[in-house]
């Protein structure tokens, strides 16, 4: 899933009488990045959507906590300029320390890419820059797969349980599981905070009753939603074989 977020603002005068220019003109051609070992590096193209004014693109990894990093990912090159409508390139690698990380689940890393303005001319514009902020998924050797996941392998090993108003999904895989939105039996959604689970973990998180038969969505390779129908006994669920 991708994120925007608004980064700084520039301005001299009240903020009340201030004409505001807005909207991303830098793009990623995708929103989550997998890099599977083995490979050199993963391009992706960025895209200046801005018709008239170029713009610089700066680009860097963050790890799990928000900590800038340049190992064991980094990313080339750090900030570039864009001219107007054009498309360039930027390039995920690993350092030497990747041989590091996990072999048997994937790591998440994330991807920022911050688009600058050209100055403006005139003192009383406010300008607000974005940034964008996607997940990127190391996957070792051990747990690849030949073709990006429309559905999550090992799905049928996931488990939902509850505990009065407290459900925990236990991820079995070793792949990052993005959830999303809960539906209730009968396909009502219902209100909760969208967590990722980590491999072979688990996460709590509070929702109202689901019923015996609730529906878990999930972001894949793609980046689209995908259903994990469930069936319940009791405080205990398991996928429904339709689901795998």
């Amino acid at each position: 899933m991708r994120k925007v977020t608004t980064l700084f603002c520039a301005a001299l005068t009240t903020l009340a009488a201030i004409p505001v220019t807005a909207g991303a003109a830098i793009a990623l051609d995708r929103t989550r990045v997998i890099y599977n070992e083995g490979d050199k590096a993963v391009p992706l193209t960025v895209t200046n959507e801005h018709l008239s004014k170029p713009y610089l693109a700066q680009s860097w990894i963050e790890n799990s906590t928000g900590q800038k990093i340049t190992s064991p990912v980094f990313v080339t090159p750090p900030v570039q300029r864009i001219e107007p409508d054009r498309k360039s390139q930027i390039k995920v690698q690993l350092s030497p320390e990747a041989a590091s990380l996990p072999a048997d689940r994937e790591s998440v890393f994330y991807l920022n890419v911050r688009e600058i303005p050209p100055a403006v001319e005139k003192s009383n514009v406010l300008q607000i820059a974005l940034q964008t902020k996607i997940k990127l998924f190391y996957r070792p050797k051990a747990i690849q797969v030949q073709e990006r996941m429309e559905k999550i392998a090992g799905a049928d090993g996931i488990r939902l349980s509850q505990n009065g108003g407290q459900y925990t999904i236990e991820n079995t895989t070793p792949y990052h599981l993005s959830v999303t939105r809960l539906d209730a039996t009968g396909g009502k959604e219902v209100k909760f905070e969208p967590v990722m689970v980590s491999p072979k973990a688990s996460a709590s998180f509070s929702a109202p009753a689901l019923g015996n038969a609730p529906v878990v969505y999930y972001v894949n390779d793609y980046g689209d939603s995908k259903p994990l129908k469930f069936s319940c006994a009791g405080s205990s669920c398991t996928v429904q074989s339709d689901s795998k």
